[in-house]
């Protein structure tokens, strides 16, 4: 018998030697990815790093020699109005998106088919971004449908501009990145228990004060998501306001590709405004962290209380 206990007994060299081998594989599994991740997103970061604290020549080329002209470079009033109008620009984007997906989200969420609803909302990202930007050229340009219809109704004249301005890289932004707001808010609205709006307009609240005060702070994890990808695609983009937009739309992505690709270019600060628009990226990312966190620690407080009361009420039963 005690022969027999003791051949069931784990032994402790072989369990450690089971855990070292999937270690191993785990690491092994992730030696792709990390090297993905240091090729295609930690060496530009450093090369643009580099870059940012160099000096350029006459001819555009980049010298060895260290320098902060870039980083005074960009405390030019010139520039500071181009980040301004980027700041703009991209908030008034970003307020409208959210505005249209947060409806829109949790229509989809409430609906019975929601597969459907789905698909027609990432239907736009199975057509490149150049063929959709050029579909809003040809409905906005003067000999564009709009201008057309309103033409043959006699509600105008003589052609609208509707194209080169900023109405129409706002216009154009939202469409673009509308879906990216749609979706996370979507995910929060369909994991909310909507029991709690109904014990809000229980307790006397209306349907606009339980939307705002119970249904928006509950999906709060998913507006922030959706504030942070709508917010800085736009704030770096170059494609939409540099096909339909002018000089009074020129933004802070058109300025870096400038700095580029001209024939005098400057390298150092392209790399110095290239990383701003990271910086930016950076802290949305670790705001969206902080707020899922926040969350979860407010579930597992409510769900002690929970738990807690119902012992309470047990013991008082018994």
């Amino acid at each position: 018998m005690k022969n027999t206990a003791q051949e069931e007994r784990p032994k402790p060299d072989g369990e450690a030697t089971v855990r070292k081998s999937l270690l191993n594989q785990g690491s092994l599994y992730a030696w792709p990815m990390g090297i993905w991740l240091i090729i295609f997103f930690v060496a530009p970061l450093i090369i643009i790093l580099v870059y940012s604290f160099l000096k350029k020549d006459a001819y555009g080329a980049v010298l060895p020699q260290f320098s902060l002209k870039a980083y005074a470079d960009m405390c030019n009033p010139k520039y500071a109005i181009i980040v301004l109008r980027t700041l703009k620009i991209s908030i008034v984007s970003t307020a409208i998106t959210i505005a249209i997906a947060l409806p829109c989200g949790y229509a989809i969420a409430r609906s019975r088919h929601q597969m459907l609803l789905l698909l027609l909302v990432i239907i736009p990202f199975w057509t490149n971004s150049l063929i959709r930007i050029f579909a809003w050229i040809s409905i906005l340009n003067n000999d564009g449908i709009i201008n057309q219809i309103l033409m043959r109704l006699h509600i105008t004249k003589e052609h609208l501009s509707l194209l080169n301005n900023q109405g129409a890289v706002i216009l154009v932004s939202v469409y673009m990145y509308i879906p990216y707001a749609i979706l996370p808010i979507f995910t929060a609205i369909d994991r909310f228990d909507f029991s709690l709006l109904e014990a809000a307009r229980d307790l006397g609240a209306s349907k606009n004060q339980a939307m705002v005060k119970v249904l928006l702070p509950g999906i709060k994890s998913g507006i922030i998501s959706a504030l942070i990808f709508t917010f800085i695609p736009i704030f770096g983009a170059y494609t939409v306001p540099d096909l339909v937009g002018d000089m009074n739309s020129y933004m802070l992505g058109k300025l870096i590709v400038d700095q580029v690709q001209r024939t005098n270019r400057n390298l150092p600060l392209g790399s110095a405004f290239s990383l701003v628009i990271t910086l930016v990226s950076i802290i949305g990312i670790l705001w969206m962290e902080l707020a899922k966190k926040k969350e979860a620690k407010l579930k597992k407080s409510s769900t002690k209380e929970e738990n807690y009361v119902s012992a309470q009420t047990a013991g008082a039963v018994k």
